[in-house]
Formats: C-alpha cells, structure tokens, sequence
C-alpha cells in the first residue's frame, strides 16, 4: 500500500504541473495541425496525419518522460522532504518504485490523450479506424518507460541539467543503434566495431520499438515482433529499476 499511496501522490503532482500541461497542450495542437498540413497534400492526406500525428506523440512523450524522470529525486531534496521520508519506515526501493509507478501512470493519461486524438484524427481523415494506429502508440509507450526508468537513474545520483543531458544522449543512441551498428559493420575498424557493437549491448535498442512508418505506409504489424518489443522493453525497465535502487541505496542523506 505505501508503493501505491507514493504512486499516487506522485501522479498527483505531474498532474498540477504548469509545464506537463504546457507541453501537452503543444503536442495536441501540433497533432492537430497535421490535418491542416494534409489539406495543402493530394492523396497524401492520411499518412501526413499519421506521421505527425505519431512522431508527435514520440517527441512529447519524450519531453515529458525526461522533465519529470529527472526531478524525481532532485525535487524531493530541494523540498527537503527526503529528510523526513527516509528515516521512516518507508523502505528506499520502495519510494523508487512508487515513484517510478506514478510517473508511468502520467505518462499513460498524456500518451493515452494524444494517441486517441491522432487515432480519431486519422479516422477522420480515412474514413475509418486504424486500430494499428493505437498499437503503434502503446509499442512507443514502453519505449517511453525505458526512458523514464533512465532519467530515474540519473536522478539518483546526479543534478537535473546534467541528467537532462545524458538521458537525450542516450535517447538519442537508442534511436540510432540500428544504423550504427550497420555502419560498424561496413566502414569501421575492428577496434572501433567493438567497440559499437558493445554500446549497442549495454544501451537501450530503441529503434526496435519504432512501427510508426510500418504503419503509415500500411504494412502489417506481426504479433511476434510486438512481443518482443514489449518483452525487451519491460526486461531493461526491470534492470534500470534495479540498477537505479542500487545506487539510491547507497546515496547519503545526512
């Protein structure tokens, strides 16, 4: 119950945050302004909404996913309230994941708000429901949740700004493992391949959570590759969870 109460009181929180609805409010009118910008398209009307529409949502998500992750901790100092939290019996894994918990919940009503809108949105546009369109979304979340799980873990050990800054930085290599690990292969030194090929290990692969082009372009989507998107995403949520309560343990209050 007190993973739950934190939770909760944590959700609570986001949710009165000027910013967070800054940020959303801006996501929903870019998502809307694609069906402007596919007006200005002949025959390509449907595919600018859905690519605007998901690349809007993954960007956003982002945003909000990094700014609140990497507060988590640093918020509660400047409050001083981890001064009076940790003495009680509150278990120190256990107000991680409670926090962890309450920042997912947020991230599900904003990612859940702006994935309806371009699901109707596209349907509008289609003439019909494109149920891949969700699909896409709720794939993009748990992408989300690796995110999150990373700005938590820089949280616990280091100032906001530089957290803000490693956790795009890694954003940024998730996306892009794919081609460079390509490029490894065709152009670099063995030395160097190594040496990709183990960051490309160690890092999170989020490029295997992207399916937004598979379905702008209309392509199906297999159940297999969305499984173990799922499974690996969660699997490396577990161990950033695990890895960030390690260090939380060891941080000192006094």
């Amino acid at each position: 119950m007190t993973i739950v109460a934190i939770a909760w009181n944590t959700f609570r929180e986001a949710v009165r945050d000027r910013i967070l609805y800054s940020i959303l409010a801006f996501a929903l009118l870019l998502i809307g302004a694609s069906v402007i910008l596919a007006g200005l398209s002949i025959g390509q009307e449907s595919r600018i909404v859905k690519d605007l529409g998901l690349a809007s949502t993954t960007l956003f998500g982002t945003f909000i996913a990094i700014f609140l992750g990497i507060t988590l901790v640093s918020k509660e100092i400047e409050r001083r309230t981890i001064y009076l939290i940790v003495p009680k019996p509150i278990s120190r894994p256990g107000f991680l994941v409670g926090k962890y918990c309450g920042l997912a919940l947020t991230l599900v009503v904003t990612v859940g708000v702006m994935g309806v809108m371009v699901f109707l949105l596209a349907a509008l546009v289609d003439g019909g429901a494109t149920p891949a369109l969700l699909i896409a979304v709720g794939v993009d979340f748990v992408a989300l949740l690796i995110v999150t799980a990373v700005a938590l873990l820089f949280s616990t050990f280091s100032t906001p700004t530089l957290s803000a800054i490693f956790t795009v930085a890694i954003f940024v290599i998730g996306r892009l493992s794919g081609d460079l690990t390509l490029f490894a292969d065709q152009f670099a030194d063995a030395a160097l391949k190594r040496g990709i090929w183990v960051m490309y290990l160690a890092l999170p692969d989020l490029g295997r959570f992207q399916f937004g082009s598979r379905v702008v372009q209309g392509l199906p989507l297999a159940p297999a590759d969305i499984g173990m998107a799922a499974a690996y995403g969660l699997a490396y949520t577990g161990f950033l969870l695990l890895l960030a309560i390690a260090v939380f343990q060891r941080r000192d209050f006094k």
